[in-house]
């Protein structure tokens, strides 16, 4: 009898506990200005000191990503490469290494739509402040802007320019990067359901509690309306546009998405969103995509396994890749 009434008060306590854990789970969302852009941390946790640990943990990363290549900062890794490494090699650590190595096989892969020096010319324009080069200014610099020019040695861990004014920019993956590291801190924390954005690029891992993640790809010419929904479970997505960073003149829109073979802004699409299973590879295949148009960009996406894309082109209108595309008859 004694031990039925302790069995009773034991299986009333453990309910009291699983009572109170699932009361407490709860959905906890953190946004914090770092990169250049909006992170945004969205979780599910029954415990709030684990969310805590785990958003703060993603927090740091993203700074320590910022701090490693931010052009912006004169004393990170990627600013030291710029200022030194058409001089002499510049050793650099295996992460920056790897980075570097992966944004020129998206050029090979690209067939050099994607080009990290494409910031040779890009680094002339400010966008907030309505700057553009003129073109003679282009054309003395174009000849800088070629992948081929940026010599890794992976036996030394150095990389070098091949010749004077080249200037390399992470940011068509950098933001993708970072976010696929967030969620594998997520994922490290015991977090099951989650998404770390930042600005265009979003990593979600499992799916929305029983139901697919809903991302929205926005209408390039009005930010409230959608052009698309699109569900995701465990995938990355990243939209490139041509709404995030520009000023308009004379009627033409200059914006950030440079194309490595005039140095203007490329101009045949209005944004291209991309999903597939890594945020690196889309952060790169959406900069890749709009340089290279409707046609070529969803022939190379049609041939890469796991990757979808959604076009606006210049006119407004929607593209997509056979992977939204219902089977043919």
């Amino acid at each position: 009898m004694e031990g039925a009434m302790v069995l009773r008060r034991f299986l009333m306590f453990a309910g009291c506990l699983l009572w109170s854990a699932v009361v407490t789970a709860d959905w906890y969302t953190d946004e914090q200005a770092i990169m250049g852009t909006v992170i945004r941390t969205e979780l599910w946790s029954d415990d709030p000191l684990t969310a805590a640990e785990a958003i703060m943990l993603v927090n740091e990363e993203m700074h320590r990503i910022d701090r490693l290549m931010s052009t912006y900062k004169p004393d990170s890794e990627i600013s030291r490469v710029n200022r030194d490494a058409a001089e002499n090699p510049v050793r650099i650590s295996a992460e920056l290494l790897d980075l570097l190595a992966r944004g020129i096989e998206m050029s090979r892969l690209s067939h050099g739509a994607f080009d990290i020096t494409y910031a040779s010319v890009g680094q002339m324009y400010d966008f907030r402040a309505g700057v553009r080069p003129d073109e003679k200014q282009i054309n003395a610099i174009l000849p800088a802007i070629d992948y081929r020019f940026v010599e890794l040695d992976p036996a030394e861990r150095t990389v070098s320019f091949a010749r004077p004014g080249v200037r390399i920019d992470l940011g068509g993956i950098a933001k993708g990067y970072a976010v696929e590291r967030g969620v594998g801190i997520l994922r490290g924390q015991g977090i099951e359901h989650g998404l770390v954005s930042a600005g265009g690029d979003s990593r979600v891992l499992g799916d929305r509690r029983g139901a697919p993640w809903i991302v929205g790809v926005r209408d390039p010419r009005n930010s409230d309306w959608v052009v698309a929904r699109l569900p995701l479970i465990d995938e990355a997505i990243s939209t490139s546009g041509d709404y995030e960073r520009f000023f308009e003149e004379d009627g033409v829109r200059y914006h950030h998405i440079i194309s490595p073979v005039t140095g203007h802004s490329a101009g045949e699409v209005r944004s291209v969103t991309i999903i597939g299973p890594n945020a690196t590879m889309t952060d790169g295949l959406s900069t890749s995509v709009f340089v290279m148009g409707v046609q070529d960009g969803l022939q190379l996406i049609d041939s890469l396994d796991d990757f979808e894309a959604v076009i606006v082109d210049k006119h407004g209108q929607l593209h997509q890749s056979d992977g939204f595309l219902p089977p043919k008859k």
